[in-house]
């Protein structure tokens, strides 16, 4: 483990808080290239809209990842997000491929986006038992952002009779 900074945690709870760290990264990074996969795929009826807003929640997502690799460091660790380490890691299954409609991407991204927000709503009580309300406070933010991407993405899917 690196140096501790100012982060005030006792080497054990900030090795926990290191581990909660590197697997949402891994999760949120594969969400990230989900989304691309979606990005670069779907086809047909609302594409312009769903294609514009892949790029706006791409780059929301590459803030959270940021500040999750940040607070990694800030433990005294090192984030890992190297593919093999995103590979093993995430709790997300594989993205489809071979789909293109747009309402079948927007389903698949919307389900992994909700996953990644259930495992942040985890780790929000697990930093938070640690006593580690600052990474919590991370998780929080990061799924309310994954949330309302959720939310914005489920939107562009037609609506069950």
């Amino acid at each position: 483990m690196r140096e501790r900074y100012a982060s005030g945690l006792d080497d054990n709870t900030a090795k926990k808080m290191i581990e909660l760290l590197n697997a949402n990264l891994a999760n949120v990074i594969d969400l990230t290239l989900s989304g691309k996969q979606c990005h670069w795929n779907l086809q047909g009826a609302g594409f312009i809209g769903v294609h514009q807003l892949l790029d706006e929640t791409t780059a929301r997502i590459l803030e959270v990842s940021d500040s999750i690799a940040e607070r990694v460091v800030i433990l005294g660790g090192e984030p890992n997000g190297l593919v093999a380490r995103v590979a093993k890691d995430t709790v997300l299954k594989p993205y489809p491929t071979g789909i293109t409609a747009v309402d079948e991407h927007v389903r698949a991204l919307t389900d992994r986006y909700k996953k990644v927000a259930e495992t942040l709503r985890e780790a929000i009580n697990t930093a938070g038992d640690a006593g580690d309300e600052d990474t919590a406070d991370l998780f929080t933010e990061a799924s309310r952002i994954i949330d309302k991407d959720a939310w914005f993405i489920g939107a562009n899917a037609p609506r069950k009779k």
